[in-house]
């Protein structure tokens, strides 16, 4: 089987960067389908037989990680890359918990990706989830970002309810989530 018979799904919603990784992927002679939103993969899931999948985690105020099961289920030998600018703790093991078998934190060029797309592939090896005891080391602004992604998980995403359990304005916990992570 060459790369040009194997097809992979990538979802991501920065057009960009989607156009980039498309280009960069053909040149390798992989077939790429791309949808910029939830509703666009669903559209494309019954178009071919996806062996891989790249998924951005954020998607315009929606999280990839909903498409996780419905891809193993679809095709059970699939192999998903969540790839996101906004990596936590929380957020790696729920996706690895669905279904992933890797997650990277952006910015990270078509090797990187595709690399950690096959790692462990031959010996079926699963991503590694961050140790808790890794969290000893971390910043107290890596560890508020932490627990912030860790109740926003638990809060299906939503932006009102996590502020209100965290006692915060929602509209600072908007700022917050608009930052980058820092990253220790």
């Amino acid at each position: 089987m060459t790369n040009d018979d194997i097809q992979i799904l990538l979802v991501e919603d920065d057009e960009t960067f989607a156009r980039v990784m498309m280009k960069a992927l053909q040149s390798r002679e992989y077939h790429v389908s791309h949808a910029a939103s939830l509703d666009d993969a669903e559209k494309l899931l019954d178009a071919g037989q996806f062996a891989y999948s790249i998924l951005d985690l954020n998607l315009g105020g929606e999280t990839s990680l909903k498409l996780i099961p419905r891809l193993k289920q679809l095709y059970p030998d699939i192999r998903i890359l969540i790839l996101t600018g906004y990596a936590s703790i929380a957020t790696a093991v729920e996706a690895i918990k669905l279904g992933a078998d890797n997650y990277l934190a952006k910015p990270a060029d078509t090797d990187e990706i595709l690399s950690a797309l096959l790692l462990g592939e031959a010996e079926e090896k699963q991503a590694e989830i961050p140790d808790t005891a890794s969290l000893e080391t971390m910043s107290v602004r890596r560890l508020e970002w932490e627990h912030i992604q860790k109740v926003l998980l638990e809060n299906d995403g939503n932006i009102s309810a996590t502020a209100r359990q965290l006692k915060m304005h929602r509209r600072t916990l908007q700022r917050k989530l608009q930052k980058r992570p820092v990253a220790k």
